[in-house]
């Protein structure tokens, strides 16, 4: 560690290049930082000088980062967090605190689990905020570089399955939620409801098929591959909301979790089916970084969550 170049390292320039990178404009950053333009312009020919990079590019709507500008943006958003609980009194009160928690989840967190942990929270901490971001492959970097506090999303059971979909890296610890199963939808009057439903049927139908993580297949298409047995794949969709919708548009069937196969089958007039085919369960999961388990406020707002979705599993 070179502490002669962090000696010379002014925590204000940091500061102020955090504020660039969220207003792209030098006089909105003046504004937030109560400086002049022209200390604002300072700080960062200062900061071009201490990276060795311009670091923002005019343009006509305003300044743009550079491409190392915005590889800076998430260890610097760490870093000044990290600074900030280094200097924080060591006590987290839920009444008083405007702290701002980040979540990345999976879209069927906000029907399933937020409506059952929200009330208690904000009872508690009325003035906090909770920053719900999309899970996507970068979640676990994210949340070992402090960027976020928590994620929520599906993990299978087996070891050996969760190989193929979902492996947490060393330092994220995770807590199961509940369990979950698979169940099938399709539209009203549906020509299949007059058929006999089993997997030979299944198969023969064509499906709806949500990516995760941009990748194609789940677990149930890497079992049915054990069989020698594909699905015939007719569309592929982002999201469970939208693939839901379609499926009120078409024959084709939707394979999804039963917690949300229930909740948007209410919504939708859909008809859920038992998925024919044998498949083990998968259990939502909270995850967060061991750096967090000190953390006063972490460990509040993890006990609430892990304590009102107690019951929610759909063997329970």
């Amino acid at each position: 560690m070179s502490f002669d170049k962090l000696a010379r390292l002014d925590l204000n320039l940091l500061v102020c290049l955090y504020i660039l990178l969220d207003e792209c404009s030098v006089t909105h950053a003046a504004d937030r930082l109560h400086l002049s333009q022209s200390a604002v312009s300072k700080s960062l020919n200062r900061l071009r000088e201490q990276f060795d990079d311009p670091l923002f590019i005019r343009s006509a709507y305003g300044i743009q980062p550079t491409q190392y500008a915005l590889d800076l943006a998430p260890q610097l958003e760490a870093l000044l967090f990290n600074i900030e609980q280094l200097t924080a009194p060591k006590k987290f009160v839920p009444t008083t605190s405007q702290r701002r928690f980040k979540m990345a989840v999976v879209e069927n967190v906000y029907a399933l689990f937020l409506p059952q942990f929200l009330g208690d929270i904000f009872a508690e901490a009325p003035n906090i905020i909770l920053d719900n971001q999309s899970w996507d492959s970068e979640t676990f970097e994210r949340l070992r570089n402090g960027e976020l506090d928590f994620g929520i999303t599906g993990k299978d059971l087996n070891p050996q399955d969760a190989i193929l979909t979902l492996m947490p890296p060393k330092g994220i610890h995770c807590y199961e939620l509940c369990q979950d199963s698979q169940s099938c939808l399709v539209r009203k009057n549906h020509p299949l409801l007059k058929q006999t439903w089993d997997q030979d049927n299944y198969l023969r139908q064509r499906h709806i098929q949500v990516r995760s993580l941009k990748n194609d297949r789940w677990l149930l298409d890497y079992k049915l591959a054990e069989k020698g047995l594909t699905r015939d794949i007719a569309i592929y969709v982002p999201d469970f909301n939208n693939a839901a919708n379609l499926c009120t548009h078409t024959d084709f069937v939707l394979t999804a979790p039963s917690h949300f196969a229930r909740d948007i089958a209410a919504q939708l007039d859909l008809i859920i089916l038992p998925l024919p085919t044998p498949l083990p369960l998968m259990a939502y999961t909270l995850f967060w970084h061991q750096n967090k388990d000190k953390d006063l406020g972490h460990n509040w707002l993890r006990e609430i969550i892990i304590r009102r979705c107690k019951g929610l599993s759909v063997n329970e």
